[in-house]
Formats: structure tokens, sequence, C-alpha cells
């Protein structure tokens, strides 16, 4: 079983790269959030997520091991497959993921190419409740690489803001939810008016529905969500 490859990048193609170890080049299938920090000719390593069916094996790719963890976890869900995992991994990152399972963002999974209503909907359904965290050693010591290092840290960072983004909707209930729905109506996105009420809670954790509208609004005349 392939858990990681360490090589020169020798291809790279629309959703696939082939990575060269002492001569032998591995197809290595990847978001293009991966395979746009890679360097044709350049040295790269990947985490590898080896998937074996009857007629093929085939190798996944990540850049960080936050991204493998949120690969493992949406391929659990019913209609989402590695290609649809990858679809979504392209134009989410592990942290943008993190905030719109929390807010129950479907229409951020449609942005998916073979992401309908639907499947959206399962998606945010099914991973309500879902923390999907960054392995204890990939926080300790990064193994992909000079040139993934930084991305790495900076999803790191991410998580930890997502957790606490986590913290503050479990404990306002009710109020938040009443809340992102009346931005929602006033015409601002859900993922965006989720952050905004997050950070009006982190003030006011207390705050009735009306007072979380009005701090969230100065939220957004005083952020760029």
């Amino acid at each position: 079983m392939i858990a990681k490859l360490r090589g020169v990048v020798d291809t790279i193609g629309e959703d696939y790269c082939i990575i060269d170890v002492n001569g032998v080049g591995y197809l290595v299938s990847a978001s293009s959030k991966t395979l746009a920090k890679l360097v044709r000719g350049g040295a790269a390593t990947l985490l590898i997520e080896t998937v074996v069916r009857e007629d093929s094996i085939s190798l996944f790719g990540f850049a960080n091991a936050w991204e493998k963890e949120w690969f493992t976890t949406l391929t659990k869900v019913q209609g989402v497959g590695a290609k649809v995992c990858l679809a979504i991994l392209s134009v989410l990152s592990p942290s943008q993921l993190a905030q719109a399972v929390s807010a129950q963002d479907k229409a951020a999974f449609s942005r998916a190419s073979g992401v309908g209503p639907k499947l959206a909907a399962r998606i945010v359904t099914e991973l309500k409740d879902k923390i999907v965290t960054i392995p204890l050693e990939a926080t300790m010591k990064s193994d992909l690489g000079t040139s993934l290092d930084g991305e790495a840290a900076q999803e790191t960072e991410s998580y930890e803001d997502g957790l606490v983004e986590l913290q503050a909707e479990e404990s306002a209930g009710a109020n938040m939810d009443d809340a992102i729905s009346a931005l929602v109506n006033l015409g601002y996105q859900r993922t965006e008016a989720y952050r905004a009420v997050n950070a009006a809670l982190k003030n006011s954790p207390d705050a009735n529905v009306p007072t979380l509208i009005r701090l969230a609004l100065k939220e957004f005349a005083q952020k760029d969500f």
C-alpha cells in the first residue's frame, strides 16, 4: 500500500500528475489546488491514498494531511466518489470545507463539477456534526517538502480558526441560525453571513437575534468577507 511518494514531477495534467521516483513513473490523481503547487521538473512529495478495486489500483495525491483527511471523509458520503471528491477539493480548501459544512452552505459544494443540489444537501447534512481534524503527526512535523510546507502551516492555522467557529456555533444554537437566515434574506452569501455572525458572537456571546444581526452588519462594514 503506497502512502507517500517523493520524487520529480514528470508531467502535470488537468486532474493528474506523474511523479518520477527513481525512474518509475507513478500516475497520481489530484485536485487542482494540489496540482497548482507542483512544478514540472521540480522535486515534490505527496501524501497518497491508494484505492484498490477488482480491476484497478488508483493513487490519489494530496498537498497536506488535512486535504487527505477531507478526501477520506467526503468519500464516505453516499454518491461522492473519488472523482467528485477531487472536484470538491479543487474548489474548496480544507478550511473552506470546514466553514461550508458548519454553515450548512449547500451552494459552496454545488460549485464543484458533478455536485448537484441533492448531493450538496446530502453532504452538508451527513457531515453536519463531523469535525475533520489534522493528524497529530502532521501538526508536529511536515513531511511534504519545502514547496508545500507553507500551505500545510496555513491549513493548520485555518483548522484552529475553524474549531473556534465550530464552538461558537454550538453555543449560539437557534439564535445563530435565525441571524444567519436573516442576513441571507438580505442578500448576503450564507458562508459570509456565518462568518460575520460568528465574529459577532465572539464579542457578544449572549446577544439575541436582533442584536446579532446588527453586530454582524457592523462586521460586514468593517471587514471584507
